[in-house]
């Protein structure tokens, strides 16, 4: 358990850092494109080469080949057999490089069929630049699906560290692009862009290829005969892209109504979204991930008891992160958003256009962290099918409170439609669980503590907010958010939330067969 601690800590470690080279990078966009036509285009052009990368490179791909890879890398006794996984990592690689480049053609050559899709309300303009950039970027799927399996690879070896800290590269690459090679595009320096999303792919393959060779792996070029786990690896990586896809159709239809409202308003959704997704990303990731070994073993074991209190458990501590996260983006956002991006192009109009989804965003930040756990323990149960129907009915409602809300509140009613849609998700998990397992007497006995400890922080984070006035932005985010977190933490060592906290992150309640689920 020891181990999966050390794991779980330092794919944080690396995430963490990505995120923030990840807010450094918004930083430096918002100051030289702002909220504009270009970096609306950018956005249409970079989304389809990116929903592939979810769904056929990082997402999918990545998932079902881990657990195939790692069971012909391991015999049950322990030892080890490296020649048959490598044998199926090489010709995995080899029929990709067959594929990959096939992909990135159709997808460079019809991009004048399917972007006038995805942004239907683009002017022609606008439209061309958005066509020019996504023949440009789409080479980036390439690249991702290479980087995927590399750190499958490296995942199935236990090198966490490696495989999680690529994607700072991406990043890197970013900021390179807009920072560097923005410059040599002067009529157009929104091409910088689209080439350092090329330049970040690339390091982000590059970067894994040293702790490949450290593990023993060695690439050989054959495409037959084609190795049975490869059919394995396609049949299992059917229902994931489903699943996938049907979580991808909210961005899709609130980026194709957004290409209807004046210039600025996807790039106002990506800015906020940004900020909504980093909580997320830090918190309920590195929650679920300690998670889901420990339901897994618990139905395995067929104990009931430990399924419901880790259950229990992973949802408060969901609760104890989220709940005061959402209180104080509420109180706190509009600043948040102008001390990250006001500045250069990003003056006080584009702050205002942001802020406003962003709030609406924030009210889903609970249940979209809920989600996530919930979605482990539906997947430890094995009733992988709810957790689609959930997502398919949360869409519906989706599409319609944006039909609905997009005329009189423009952008922020297109994120309040998403966050909806996180409620109702959430509560359709929440009600098929309940049925399942009792987790509810592990959550209940926290819920008071939490809400407390919340409300607390929340007047303390207003009242400062209001006394520093018209302050710098650092201030008026630094010093409530520090005062506001010293109470929670005062208040979670005081009550009965410490045991939780501790005992969650610690080795007591771990077993053997926790640490041998986190390979997968």
């Amino acid at each position: 358990m020891r181990r999966l601690a050390r794991d779980i800590l330092l794919m944080a470690l690396a995430t963490g850092v990505s995120r923030l080279l990840g807010l450094a990078r918004m930083g430096a966009i918002a100051n030289r494109f702002g909220a504009s036509a270009a970096y609306d285009a950018f956005l249409i052009a970079f989304f389809l080469p990116n929903l592939l990368r979810g769904l056929l490179a990082e997402g999918a791909l990545s998932t079902a080949f881990v657990p195939i890879y790692t069971g012909l890398h391991v015999r049950p006794d322990g030892g080890s057999r490296e020649r048959p996984a490598d044998a199926f990592a090489g010709n995995l690689l080899s029929w990709l490089l067959v594929l990959f480049p096939i992909t990135v053609a159709l997808g460079v050559l019809t991009a004048p069929l399917y972007v006038p899709f995805l942004a239907s309300g683009f002017g022609t303009e606008k439209l061309s630049l958005a066509i020019s950039l996504t023949q440009w970027i789409f080479p980036f799927v390439a690249l991702m699906g290479f980087a995927a399996i590399f750190m499958g690879i490296l995942n199935a070896h236990r090198r966490f560290f490696a495989a999680s800290f690529a994607p700072v590269w991406f990043n890197v690459g970013m900021l390179v692009g807009v920072l560097g090679l923005a410059h040599a595009f002067p009529d157009a320096p929104i091409y910088g862009l689209a080439a350092g999303v090329l330049l970040g792919g690339a390091g982000q393959l590059a970067s894994q290829i040293p702790a490949l060779r450290r593990v023993g792996f060695r690439f050989h070029l054959h495409l037959f005969p084609v190795a049975p786990a490869i059919r394995t690896l396609a049949r299992r990586m059917a229902p994931a892209v489903l699943a996938l896809a049907v979580t991808q159709v909210n961005l899709l239809v609130d980026n194709k109504i957004a290409s209807y409202l004046p210039d600025g308003g996807i790039s106002a959704l990506q800015y906020a979204m940004r900020l909504f997704q980093l909580p997320l990303g830090m918190f309920a990731v590195s929650i679920g991930t300690a998670l889901l070994p420990r339901l897994s073993s618990a139905h395995t074991r067929s104990d009931d008891a430990s399924f419901s209190r880790d259950l229990g458990d992973g949802l408060t501590l969901s609760g104890l992160v989220l709940l005061p996260a959402m209180a104080g983006l509420l109180i706190l956002g509009t600043d948040v958003v102008r001390l990250l991006f006001e500045h250069g192009s990003f003056g006080p109009a584009e702050t205002a256009r942001t802020a406003g989804p962003l709030l609406a965003y924030t009210i889903g930040l609970l249940p979209y962290g809920l989600v996530f756990v919930l979605t482990r323990a539906s997947h430890a149960l094995g009733r992988t099918v709810v957790p689609v129907l959930a997502s398919i009915l949360a869409v519906g409602v989706n599409v319609g409170l944006d039909l609905a809300l997009v005329g009189p509140l423009q952008e922020t009613g297109l994120a309040l439609a998403t966050a909806t849609a996180g409620w109702v998700s959430a509560g359709l998990l929440v009600l098929f669980l309940r049925r399942q397992v009792a987790w509810d007497r592990a959550f209940g006995r926290h819920t008071l503590p939490i809400l407390g400890g919340t409300l607390m922080m929340a007047a303390i984070v207003f009242g400062l907010r209001a006394l520093l006035g018209s302050a710098h932005a650092a201030l008026v985010v630094f010093v409530p958010t520090g005062c506001g977190v010293a109470v929670l933490a005062g208040i979670t060592r005081l009550t009965s939330l410490w045991g939780l906290v501790r005992g969650f992150g610690g080795a007591e309640r771990g077993s053997r067969s926790d640490g041998e689920s986190a390979s997968t």
